[in-house]
């Protein structure tokens, strides 16, 4: 739940079998979706697959292009406009997913 990592299901389960061998697929399956009914976690489609984000407030997100690695943006670095003049939708929520790279830190 500390983490801010932004796992597939696979990589919980690969993650928990490294500590408890004999824990089935179903039972990883079964809690993150319960985790995620209860609201403690959020579930993020991308690309091919889902992720699962221990971070349950308002975010957007940061994908490296190089790396894979996601990370969390805060709300209020960004803003979009022209919501509202979407034509037959009611907008009750969005997040936004900005691709690039990780700037190198020079030496």
């Amino acid at each position: 739940m500390s983490s801010h990592m932004h796992p597939s299901a696979e990589t919980v389960l690969c993650e928990v079998r490294r500590r408890l061998p004999v824990v089935s697929r179903a039972t990883v399956y079964n809690t993150l979706n319960l985790m995620t009914e209860k609201g403690l976690l959020r579930q993020h489609p991308f690309g091919s697959g889902t992720v699962f984000d221990s971070n349950t407030s308002r975010h957007h997100h940061l994908i490296d292009e190089e790396t894979g690695e996601m990370r969390d943006i805060s709300w209020d670095k960004l803003s979009v406009s022209g919501l509202e003049s979407i034509e037959d939708m009611e907008v009750t929520d969005y997040m936004i997913v900005i691709r690039g790279r990780i700037k190198k830190r020079e030496a």
